[in-house]
């Protein structure tokens, strides 16, 4: 991971405080807001920005916000529920691939314009990277291609060869109820109309997924207890 700005640096030379943009990024990334709910929102407490400027935010301090909190990540279990889910930008089906572990928790995702054995691979490849061990055991659907690319991962010392693989609907209904609350959230963004954008902003409504789930230990920040602006102040800050 490469140096972090200091905090003061990281909102240099912008407009508004600080606290006003970390709101706007996180509770358009958390809720169901649309662009112009959020300048309604702001403009009832007196402050008058474009919705323009908060897409930019999103696009600028997501990724920042992203690689601060990463810091506290916990380890997730090693039995993998694997599935992609359909999300479209600027009129086209694109494919978001997700993995959770037994317990529920994120393991790592990928938006890909494709859905095959290459995008698969690529999931697979990125999932491990993010993790600090190999899954013990992968639950896919029956679709062929992530099976082939399992398979391929295997054959090239990817994968560990003792990494097992099997198709169950019935226990993959855990990373399909997953796919529910990001789905829902984008549905209110009226269409991703740029590839990259949308990278980034499913990224940051991801990790809002995943702090909902308790995924972050924050026990040495002191954190316990207090509220949201609190706690982001105390990750951003460290």
């Amino acid at each position: 991971m490469s140096e972090l700005k200091g905090i003061q640096e990281l909102f240099e030379g912008r407009h508004f405080d600080r606290e006003v943009i970390i709101l706007c990024v996180r509770w358009y990334l958390r809720f169901k807001l649309s662009l112009r709910d959020l300048v309604e929102m702001m403009s009832e407490r007196g402050l008058s920005i474009a919705h323009t400027t908060i897409m930019r935010w999103v696009r600028h301090y997501a990724p920042e916000f992203e690689k601060r909190w990463q810091r506290f990540a916990g380890e997730v279990g090693r039995s993998w529920r694997v599935d992609e889910t359909y999300v479209k930008i600027r009129g086209e089906w694109c494919y978001l691939y997700r993995a959770v572990d037994r317990a529920g928790r994120t393991v790592d995702f990928r938006l890909s314009a494709r859905r095959d054995v290459a995008a698969a691979k690529a999931f697979f490849r990125k999932a491990m990277k993010s993790q600090q061990c190999a899954p013990q055991t992968i639950t896919l659907d029956g679709y062929a291609a992530s099976h082939r690319a399992l398979r391929e991962l295997k054959a090239d010392g990817s994968l560990p060869a003792n990494t097992k693989l099997r198709s169950s609907k019935y226990l993959n209904n855990l990373i399909e109820q997953d796919h529910r609350s990001v789905k829902q959230r984008i549905a209110v963004m009226f269409g991703l109309k740029q590839f990259s954008n949308a990278v980034i902003t499913i990224a940051g409504i991801e990790l809002m997924h995943r702090i909902r789930k308790g995924q972050f230990g924050l026990r040495r920040l002191g954190v316990r207890g207090r509220a949201a602006p609190a706690v982001w102040n105390a990750v951003l800050e460290t």
